[in-house]
């Protein structure tokens, strides 16, 4: 039925005498595809449509006088009459920071200086310009973000991968919707980002949303958004940047892709691995502890195709696979603390334009998954002597769901969008439990999860009454449901259920409204402010309510009667374009969360899950841009942030206390040198300030005075030079001075080291 329905739509044709048509490119003469191209009469009557693969685009019915906007990320909006001309070529410049088009704050094209949020736009030469193995080190150049610890992707847990922007809520489990090209991205049982999953070499822009977004994007989203834009089909091009790093790391991405008139296919992925380097400081360090490492391989196929000018589509197909060692061993059997995951990804979508020039566009996605991983406990802490396997967990999880948004320009004021979304995870944490004294036997076995699924619908309106003012109106109805939940145990001496076996748990459903309202003014072509409150919510994930995990010697448990997190938030901001090269901005927020899902001590080493009753998080966001030429790029940004427990009635004595994980401080600046015939040089400095690491704000690093994990800095420096038509070589290092700053304690753990790699990157085009 839906295929029907595509093909009848896409045999639709406009009628009419008068037909433009037209090319949309770069500076370099590369096709744009997924360009939003407009035509609009004097009287705000608009038609709309999407450039192919091949960049090309059509209209009929087009009358003189009438305006072409052709709007892309990354790009500058083009705009420009209609005066007879029947075949057009478009050449789209590089943005300013203000002038570059964003489609994640309000689910539409928009530029950035007239949205009332505020958002980073890293373009695809700023990320080729990181030191940055992976995608979470690339965004650790916004101050803004953060993962739940200090440490990178290349070392940590997957489950303590999770994204906290501006300190909202930060723990393993991610406050943040992750997308890639505008599906989700996070994982479906626990929340978490695999950010090696990201082929970093083949994204075109990433857009960060640093407020709450839960008005438009539900669930996880209520404390931002971050969309990874993926590169476009180009002509028979393959793109291989191979690489060698200390600490014997290899890695090589690939890009392939060609265009075929409307059918455009792109190939990408990547392949890493490395022998790893120590988690636990030397001091602490014992016969338990060796190199924390990875290994990890993605390939990704994506095909777009526009068979008229009115309809285009695309499917996506991923594999993942990842194995690491987490830095222990037992002492009892060799075998290492480890995990490994298997991530199968479906997805596709059509858009069309309708009668009426309305938008409609229609996604799908589907996710299947295998987590598993060993925990060790190590009885003795100070000489980390002895350890022993305690649990063997493997996690298989599956989950669905779609997304329908119609938008429409009405009488040239108003941009309204409406939608609905649905989602649907199943997923069991099946464990086996091994004995107190050598780890080596099962004696229960236990398996618990459930199934949630949540279903919102949305509307939007952007009205603008006036040439320098939007207005930004928007709400939200979400309900979601657990059930199925289930919690079995069993003693394998006597293959009876043990007291905690729970068969049948309590079913949890609720239904949450989240508007919010907003507002964008234009003083100059210079200077523009804007203002927003936001509601958001969160429920909680089958990780938090059924899964218990074990760190060193403390264990987290689960707890099925978690409730949703409620969020009241508001902020304001200033841009100013000092020039044509130069922006600055500034943001105050203030975000009030109600009942955030927390680790709470509830014993010696053990924790569990609780809604914390408030917290609040506060502060100041500040940004700079300067261009000088087309040879320098400076940007910097600073963030002071006040994240505290309100108010907790089940222990007041954590009232006041700050939230562990986030930082009162947090900087970082990047320069960048480019000159095509000479070289390409980066440096970047990331500072982080003093935070906590429990929640109680006890914890000590050993030799340290006060409580907390100290302040660090750390400096990442790259080079690149053109060698050849379509050669390049480069080197880079992270942490180039070799700082040692600190991630955790209980064991004192300790961060990336210096990491230094050289290689070359082949492109090959029009062969």
């Amino acid at each position: 039925m839906l295929l029907a329905f595509v093909v009848a739509l896409s045999m639709m044709q406009a009628g009419g005498a008068d037909m433009l048509s037209g090319i949309v490119r770069d500076t370099s003469g590369g096709a744009v595809s997924g360009a939003t191209v407009i035509l609009q009469t004097s009287d705000g009557v608009e038609q709309q449509t999407v450039t192919g693969p091949d960049g090309r685009f059509a209209f009929d019915n087009v009358a003189d006088g009438t305006t072409l906007i052709v709007r892309a990320g990354g790009f500058a909006a083009r705009e420009q009459p209609i005066t007879g001309a029947s075949e057009i070529e478009v050449v789209l410049s590089p943005a300013s920071l203000l002038e570059t088009l964003t489609v994640t704050p309000t689910r539409s094209e928009q530029r950035l200086g007239s949205t009332p949020a505020s958002v980073n736009v890293l373009d695809r030469d700023e990320l080729r310009a990181s030191a940055a193995i992976v995608a979470d080190d690339v965004l650790r150049q916004l101050p803004t973000f953060s993962l739940f610890r200090r440490t990178s992707s290349l070392s940590s847990h997957p489950t303590a991968q999770g994204v906290s922007l501006r300190g909202i809520g930060p723990s393993g489990v991610s406050r943040t919707l992750v997308l890639i090209d505008n599906v989700p991205f996070n994982d479906p049982f626990g929340g978490w980002v695999y950010w090696t999953r990201v082929p970093i070499d083949s994204v075109e822009r990433i857009e960060v949303v640093d407020g709450p977004s839960s008005s438009l994007y539900g669930n996880y989203a209520m404390g931002g958004v971050i969309n990874v834009m993926s590169s476009r089909a180009a002509a028979r091009t393959v793109e291989l940047k191979a690489q060698y790093g200390n600490r014997s790391s290899p890695k090589l991405d690939f890009f392939g892709s060609d265009v075929r008139g409307n059918l455009g296919v792109v190939v990408d992925g990547s392949l890493f691995d490395t022998d790893g380097f120590p988690s636990v400081v030397a001091a602490e360090r014992g016969a338990v502890d060796t190199n924390a490492r990875v290994d990890f391989k993605n390939v990704n196929v994506k095909v777009d195709y526009r068979p008229t000018d009115r309809m285009s589509a695309f499917a996506r197909a991923g594999y993942f696979r990842e194995e690491r060692n987490n830095g222990k061993v037992s002492t009892f059997t060799g075998d290492p603390e480890a995990n490994d995951t298997t991530w199968t990804s479906l997805n596709g979508g059509v858009r069309l334009a309708l009668p009426g020039e309305s938008d409609l566009q229609v996604r799908l996605f589907a996710d299947f998954e295998t987590f598993h991983s060993t925990f060790l406990a190590v009885p003795d802490l100070t000489t980390r002597s002895i350890g022993r396997m305690a649990l063997d967990q493997e996690v298989p999880s599956k989950g669905i769901g779609g997304m329908a948004q119609w938008s429409k320009a009405v009488g040239g004021l108003h941009y309204v969008t409406a939608g609905t979304d649905w989602r649907w995870v199943d997923g069991d944490s099946e464990e086996s439990v091994l004995d107190f004294e050598t780890g080596t036997s099962v004696v229960t076995e236990r398996v618990a999860g459930g199934t949630q699924r949540s279903v919102g619908v949305f509307v939007q309106d952007i009205f603008t009454p006036r040439p320098n003012l939007n207005v930004t109106l928007g709400a939200r109805v979400d309900h979601w449901r657990n059930y199925d939940g289930h919690h079995l145990e069993t003693s394998v001496a006597t293959g009876q259920p043990t007291e905690q076996h729970r068969p049948l748990l309590p079913t949890r459903s609720d239904t949450v409204v989240s508007p919010r309202g907003a507002l964008s003014y234009r003083f100059t072509d210079r200077i523009s402010a804007w203002g927003a409150i936001n509601w958001g919510f969160r429920a909680p994930t089958l990780n938090e309510l059924y899964r218990q995990f074990r760190v060193g010697a403390t264990l987290t448990r689960a707890n099925e009667d978690l409730g949703p997190e409620r969020l009241l938030g508001g902020e304001a901001g200033v841009n100013v374009a000092a020039s044509r090269n130069m922006t600055v901005r500034a943001t105050w927020y203030d975000n009030r969360v109600k009942n955030p899902v927390s680790n709470v001590t509830v014993a010696t080493n053990v924790r569990q899950r609780q809604n914390l009753g408030r917290t609040r998080i506060r502060g100041l966001q500040t940004d700079v841009e300067y261009r000088l030429g087309s040879t320098w790029r400076l940007s910097g940004g600073y963030l002071f942030n006040h994240a505290t427990v309100r108010e907790f009635d089940a222990s007041p004595v954590l009232v006041g206390n700050f939230l562990p994980q986030v930082p009162k401080h947090r900087g970082a600046m990047h320069v960048v040198y480019s000159d095509p015939r000479l070289v390409t040089l980066g440096f970047g400095v990331q500072v982080i300030g003093r935070q906590f690491d429990d929640d109680q704000n006890i914890r000590v690093v050993p030799g340290e005075g006060a409580p907390g994990l100290p302040g660090y800095a750390v400096v990442d420096v790259t080079a690149s030079r053109d060698v050849g038509r379509g050669l390049q070589v480069f080197v880079g290092a992270q942490n180039l001075l070799g700082q040692e700053y600190f991630v955790g304690t209980n064991p004192t753990t300790i961060g990336s080291p210096r990491l230094v790699h050289i290689g070359v990157r082949a492109r090959f085009a029009g062969r």
